[in-house]
């Protein structure tokens, strides 16, 4: 079989490894976006490097105004909101969510979730993917030249990517030795059948690593927590070049494709026609659907083949080079206009170059599967029949998918057909390792935010979750006092009510003597009637029994003295019961605002993700959870002090309500590459208005929500 003399996969894998470092950025006069947020309570003191919200006359803004106020509450607390800048917007936050303590989160969901993917998910690939793994490791201690020649240039890439979990050790060594999964299957497969049904290969590797020294952990990766955490790019790559280290075999699976029909497999199995299909079935259709999948991706390719020959025709070299070698020109004082040239021209070339060298090794792919016969045709007929056709007989694929070891066919998920060509048709001369000696080493993890894998760090919230907290929230104010504070209320108004009664009654009796006195006085002077008096009771009998004016009028006198002093005696009593309960009331209605107002904080979680953002479904309908890692929310970091009250509970995490609400407000930031980047100077807070200023559409939102949230 004919080979590429082209060294073109040094240059494809070489270009894949650079794409997972980090951007050089050129900035000069650029819009200034938000990098970072913080929140500092009471003051803006030790701000510096950071340029506070400020209202129209440069005053710093109170996020919460006039809250925390209120009888037995724990006072007023101002919220001041700061930012740091960049130029860079890869480096922008481009969304500010918030999240209440009692808003619809959930920890132990979160967890529950990462465990299903897990198992559903990571370990079965893993699982499957192991025999790419093991052929790697044949292949580099193999006699075969040409194997081992593939497997010893995917050893030193591989080594370009290094695990921090293993002291930075390079993943090319490290994969020649068992991985941690590997070493709990050999010890499950060592127990017995009992013992086999109360544990699992993942919870032996566990048991079996924790037994292991650090130096001897160092020499065995963890190959779940590699495909679950590192870099997206850093796990293609690492899967691409396993695949293409695999193959144990002295010929490659295009040779043998290139003899095998479905027909000569019906004859292998040994079985009647009708059975053998049945069995080829088990074996082979969900590979072969796998290829389905790619093979319109892969026929295009092919058929794009005159704009790929004109692609190299079009190319020039020399003005490629001297874009590339023109970028180490680029200083400090190398003007903008300048700069912005030759940054420009570096990019195109880039663009030529990729574009270049993907025609190049597309063309060669083109030109020898023509030359490739295949049945009663050639091999390039055979792939660019139309899908349809294949699919009427997907059997046709069979002997595609058998032609393949069990570590490419493991690889067939994430590997293109295009990819699986490129292993059988590159000239060894491609795996030359002194295009691998200029590379940079670069842990698996870069750019990867880790903490998100933090058991208990991580908070999951939903739809569901959000819509069952809210309906859980209740408006009970009589839930404020205590039932002793309510009846000692009752209470002193009782007393109170003795009080006014016994103060009247005086009032009363007194009123009437005296109205009597005058009456009689009056009377005896001849100015009035004597029925006048009648009106008293009592009066008409003791006058009809001979008793005299002055005589009624002084028994009424001592009798008003007397109910008076009973009635005075009273109303010194109930003033005294009444201070005493009023008093009583006070300090227990204190104490109740007091216990209203004490919030027993829960933990704020070091991230916040909406379930939608980080889960999808499989052809079969299956929940699976994506590799997103610019879903997550971090919790923005605030001022808070290590004395602070609520320090040991909320650490410095920021709490919009300033630590004096009856729940925390937590204030998230995401940096999301595919959303827009906040412009620091469109960051604006409105004060005594509920209304969104002109020209925005959206602010500080909770979570669930677009609309812009009231901060107060």
């Amino acid at each position: 079989m004919k080979r590429i003399p082209e060294t073109i996969i040094a240059v494809i894998l070489a270009m894949l490894l650079m794409t997972i470092m980090p951007a050089q950025v050129f900035a000069d006069s650029m819009p200034e976006y938000i990098s970072e947020v913080k929140v500092f309570y009471d003051n803006v003191d030790g701000a510096e490097g950071y340029t506070i919200l400020c209202d129209a006359n440069g005053n710093p803004v109170d996020l919460n105004q006039n809250a925390g106020g209120g009888w037995g509450s724990k006072g007023e607390k101002a919220v001041y909101l700061g930012y740091k800048t960049t130029t860079d917007a890869k480096d922008a936050i481009t969304d500010l969510a918030l999240m209440n303590m009692k808003g619809g989160y959930s920890v132990e969901d979160y967890k529950a979730l990462m465990d299903t993917q897990l198992h559903s998910q990571i370990i079965p690939f893993v699982e499957s993917f192991l025999s790419a793994i093991r052929e790697y490791r044949e292949n580099y201690a193999s006699s075969n030249p040409g194997n081992k020649q593939r497997a010893d240039y995917v050893h030193d890439m591989l080594n370009k990517l290094t695990d921090d979990d293993c002291g930075g050790a390079g993943l090319g060594d490290l994969l020649l030795n068992k991985t941690k999964y590997e070493m709990g299957i050999d010890a499950y497969n060592k127990l017995s059948p009992a013992d086999k049904e109360k544990t699992s290969p993942y919870e032996m590797s566990n048991k079996v690593y924790d037994a292991l020294s650090e130096n001897e952990r160092n020499e065995h990766a963890d190959i779940l927590t590699i495909i679950a955490q590192s870099n997206g790019k850093a796990t293609l790559l690492i899967e691409t070049l396993l695949v293409r280290a695999s193959d144990t075999n002295d010929s490659n699976w295009l040779e043998r494709f290139a003899g095998l029909t479905y027909d000569d497999m019906i004859e292998m199995t040994g079985y009647v026609p009708t059975d053998a299909e049945r069995e080829l079935s088990k074996l082979y259709d969900d590979d072969a659907n796998e290829i389905m999948e790619k093979r319109d991706d892969f026929r295009n390719v092919l058929l794009n083949y005159d704009k790929d020959v004109e692609t190299l025709e079009n190319f020039d070299e020399d003005e490629i080079s001297s874009a590339l070698e023109a970028i180490d020109s680029l200083t400090e004082k190398t003007p903008k206009d300048e700069a912005d040239r030759i940054l420009d021209e570096y990019s195109q070339a880039q663009e030529k170059l990729s574009g270049f060298t993907k025609s190049l090794r597309r063309v060669a792919l083109h030109d020898l599967l023509d030359e490739q016969t295949y049945g009663d045709s050639t091999m390039l007929e055979f792939f660019t029949r139309e899908s349809a056709e294949v699919y009427d007989d997907i059997t046709s694929v069979y002997p595609l998918v058998a032609a393949f070891s069990a570590g490419q066919r493991a690889g067939l998920e994430f590997v293109s057909l295009e990819e699986l060509f490129m292993i059988c048709f590159t000239d060894p001369e491609g795996y030359n390792d002194d295009s691998v000696d200029a590379l940079e080493a670069i842990s698996v993890y870069t750019g990867v935010d880790r903490a998100i894998y933090d058991e208990g760090g991580v908070a999951l919230t939903s739809d569901s979750l959000r819509k069952d907290a809210a309906a859980a929230v209740t408006v009970n104010d009589d839930g404020k006092l205590s039932n002793l504070s309510i009846a000692m209320m009752v209470v002193s108004g009782v007393t109170f009510g003795g009080i006014l009664v016994s103060v009247g009654t005086i009032m009363g009796s007194t009123y009437r003597y005296n109205r009597l006195f005058d009456i009689g006085h009056n009377v005896m002077c001849g100015a009035e009637n004597i029925s006048r008096l009648r009106s008293f009771s009592g009066f008409t009998e003791f006058y009809r029994s001979g008793g005299t004016i002055d005589k009624f009028i002084d028994n009424y006198y001592e009798t008003v003295v007397a109910r008076n002093a009973v009635c005075t005696r009273l109303a010194i009593g109930f003033t005294v019961a009444f201070v005493i309960f009023s008093a009583i009331t006070v300090v227990l209605t204190w104490q109740d605002m007091k216990e209203y107002y004490k919030v027993d904080f829960t933990p704020i979680p070091n991230y916040m993700v909406d379930e939608k953002d980080i889960v999808s479904y499989n052809s079969k309908g299956e929940m699976i959870v994506l590799k997103n890692q610019s879903a997550y929310y971090k919790a923005v970091e605030c001022n808070r002090t290590a004395n602070a009250e609520f320090y040991g509970v909320l650490g410095t995490k920021a709490d919009m309500n300033g630590d004096v609400g009856k729940q925390w407000l937590a204030l998230y930031s995401n940096k999301n590459e595919l959303g827009q980047p906040i412009l620091a100077g469109s960051l604006t807070a409105v004060v005594g208005s509920t209304d969104i200023p002109s020209g925005y559409t959206t602010g500080i939102h909770m979570f669930g929500s677009d609309a812009a949230f009231n901060l107060n």
